[in-house]
């Protein structure tokens, strides 16, 4: 039987309601590019995009790729991540747990179901 403190951290995925309506939201990184991000994101959103994330790996390009606000974010703090459609945030959300970030969230539907939902949204860059 395995351990309480054997089990690995995971990605929890919820929907832009879900996320809306939590009392202490987790960060929010938008992974899609600065002018997707800049025709609208969700409001609180930062943006860092998926390319930048993954290539941000490599020790040589850390510090020119990265945000500094990205490189000090503690692995304890909660974080959401955001794309279109839900087929970039994923792979970032597992990048980020595979880079030891212990509380990781998927927005399902990405900002494509945000609209449909008419939740609010914010323009230009953060």
């Amino acid at each position: 039987m395995a351990s309480i403190s054997s089990v690995q951290p995971r990605v929890v995925n919820l929907s832009p309601l879900e996320f809306t309506k939590l009392s202490q939201p987790p960060l929010l990184i938008d992974v899609r590019s600065q002018l997707e991000y800049a025709t609208g994101h969700a409001p609180g959103a930062l943006n860092l995009s998926l390319p930048r994330i993954l290539m941000g790996r490599f020790s040589g390009l850390r510090k020119f790729l990265l945000p500094q606000w990205f490189k000090d974010l503690p692995k304890d703090r909660p974080i959401a991540v955001i794309c279109l459609t839900s087929h970039r945030s994923p792979i970032a959300a597992d990048f980020l747990i595979k880079s030891g970030f212990q509380s990781v969230f998927n927005i399902t539907g990405g900002m494509v179901e945000w609209r449909q939902l008419k939740l609010a949204i914010a323009t230009g860059k953060s």
